[in-house]
């Protein structure tokens, strides 16, 4: 049975405290070792994309118990401490600039394991449809200004990505797996966490989207004439600035992120046309494809052809407690490093003794 509860991720300013994160670091490094000796890589990155553990994790190494900054920092402490390490177990990109050295940053990965030149591309791609799922086959509000990619030495992945609704200020998580994802493009989280369950969300990663999904790909391979006139036809029958028409209660919510573009660029439909996409998946990853585009020809295809959209937030959530901002104490400086200690002396002796060893960090509540 799983259980779901309720996360607030508002945005914490400041940065971690100077003596926390080397901390979180060798902590974070510790108990990483310690999943990994006794359950294997995969385990590892499978339990990253499950946001219950992410989050626990975060709070069992001293971070905020509900903030925005679990994600960023975490993820900033487990990429020092696996990069340096010969787990297996790689990371790549992190917050705002550091999200886009990803790509660059997969081929040093690929130098380490070494990787070879398909799983360097595979992974590549991955990286770049999972922000493109993110921002444009899920339209929510939320801008993402946070990418990391975990791949271990045979290619395997988890990908964490956070978003911030500029208006409200809280965050959005994105977890990915590669065990969990069978098509980019219809339902392929792990799960995504948020504070809330926003409205309306447009959400073409929906089983109820696909036939929406299926004639958009149609629209895309039309003459950009022929999808102008059908444009202008819209316009024709609507003034609104929102998705009125979809239904009425659309109007009474603030919803800037599913306005009604009023300006189409015909280079890119001229491009999708030239392009000639097989699928959704290829529509997404056509260049300068974007939020608007997607929209509009959502737009279309609702409201020429009829197809059905979801507008169901597929948000999920989570919970735990915590630490950095004192709440719902503050972090204990002496016992963080006695723990330390105390779970590198246990990795160590592991190695030689990986039994006995087992039992005993089962003893102090690893496992």
């Amino acid at each position: 049975m799983s259980r779901s509860g309720i996360a607030d991720l508002p945005l914490h300013y400041g940065r971690c405290p100077h003596w926390l994160f080397p901390r979180m670091v060798k902590l974070s490094k510790a108990i990483s070792e310690a999943i990994i000796l006794e359950f294997g890589r995969n385990e590892f990155l499978r339990r990253l994309a499950d946001p219950y553990f992410f989050q626990s994790l975060s709070c069992v190494v001293g971070f905020d118990w509900h903030s925005s900054g679990t994600t960023t920092t975490l993820t900033g402490a487990l990429k020092e401490a696996l990069n340096a390490e010969e787990l297996g177990i790689a990371v790549c990109g992190g917050k705002g600039k550091a999200s886009k050295e990803t790509l660059s940053e997969i081929e040093k990965v690929a130098e380490k394991f070494p990787l070879s030149t398909d799983k360097v591309e595979h992974l590549q791609y991955t990286s770049k449809i999972v922000a493109k799922v993110d921002t444009s086959a899920i339209q929510s509000g939320y801008q993402l200004y946070h990418h990391a990619l975990f791949v271990d030495e045979q290619g395997r992945w988890t990908i964490i990505q956070q978003g911030l609704n500029p208006d409200n200020r809280y965050a959005r998580r994105y977890h990915w797996y590669h065990g969990k994802v069978e098509n980019f493009v219809v339902e392929p989280h792990s799960a995504i966490v948020s504070d809330k369950v926003e409205k309306y969300v447009l959400n073409l990663t929906s089983k109820i989207s696909l036939e929406t999904q299926e004639t958009i790909v149609d629209i895309a391979r039309e003459n950009p004439r022929k999808v102008a006139k059908m444009w202008q036809e819209i316009l024709d029958r609507s003034n609104v600035t929102l998705l009125d028409w979809v239904e009425p209660g659309f109007k009474k919510f603030n919803l800037k992120h599913l306005c009604m573009p009023r300006n189409i660029d015909w280079k890119i439909a001229r491009r999708l046309y030239e392009t000639q996409p097989r699928d959704f998946e290829e529509v997404l990853m056509t260049e300068n494809v974007g939020p608007k585009m997607i929209r509009a020809l959502t737009l279309i295809s609702n409201l020429i052809y009829g197809t059905e959209v979801d507008w169901k937030d597929p948000v999920k959530y989570s919970f735990a407690v915590g630490g950095k901002d004192g709440v719902p104490f503050p972090v204990d400086r002496e016992t963080y490093d006695r723990s330390i200690t105390v779970l590198k002396t246990a990795i160590e002796n592991a190695k030689m003794e990986k039994d006995e060893q087992i039992r005993a960090l089962r003893r102090i509540g690893i496992f």
